[in-house]
């Protein structure tokens, strides 16, 4: 990873850069055009996370491939852009708690940008759904069963997708360390702290509702 010089060597393409050189990609984008692709990128994340969830869930014993593809495709970009604007404004704010600098518009850019990996993994499901379909989406896998060598072209893609996904959490909590002035280990106690923030009122209404359900109920 590139470390804290005081100017950058020459122009910075973000799109290649940022792969391997976070915190100078990051420092030339909040110092030129912080809201460069930040919102397209939060879209396209959006629709990745959709269909991550849809396949982890198994949504399509309950859903046909139509209507998860409709939802990644509406419902996707606008969670990725809402999701995007509330842990920037959170994350800035626990980030101050602990010394940090970074306005939200900064912490966006560096959430966004950080994002690139899993936003580059969409390319993946072609091939996957070339290869077994909609069983991306079910519990009940009879094609893949009956052709065990599906399950062995499907394995690249499964380990490319666990290596993109820790690759943008790494590229995340560099690009906010360097936003906020920390290093990549306090970045991620901000982005814990922030998360806690928004757990705990759930945690909280959760004990709630256990403890007040059998007085509801009499």
């Amino acid at each position: 990873m590139d470390g804290h010089p005081t100017h950058d060597a020459g122009p910075l393409d973000p799109w290649l850069s940022m792969w391997t050189r976070p915190r100078a990609t990051v420092r030339r984008l909040v110092q030129t055009r912080p809201e460069h692709a930040v919102l397209l990128l939060a879209a396209l994340g959006g629709v990745a996370q959709v269909l991550d969830r849809a396949s982890w869930r198994n949504l399509g014993d309950h859903y046909g491939p139509g209507a998860i593809f409709l939802a990644a495709v509406v419902a996707g970009p606008i969670g990725g852009v809402i999701t995007l604007y509330l842990f920037g404004w959170l994350i800035s704010v626990t980030g101050r708690w602990l010394g940090g600098e970074a306005p939200p518009s900064h912490v966006r850019t560096a959430m966004a940008w950080g994002n690139l990996p899993n936003v580059a993994g969409l390319l993946l499901w072609l091939p996957a759904l070339a290869l077994i379909g909609q069983e991306m989406f079910t519990s009940l896998t009879p094609q893949l069963d009956a052709q065990p060598v599906l399950a062995l072209l499907l394995l690249p893609l499964g380990l490319a997708w666990m290596a993109l996904a820790i690759w943008s959490l790494v590229l995340l909590l560099h690009g906010l360390g360097e936003v906020q002035g920390f290093s990549a280990w306090r970045a991620l106690g901000n982005v814990l702290l922030a998360v806690v923030l928004v757990l705990a009122p759930l945690f909280v209404l959760g004990v709630l509702a256990v403890m007040f359900a059998p007085a509801l109920a009499a």
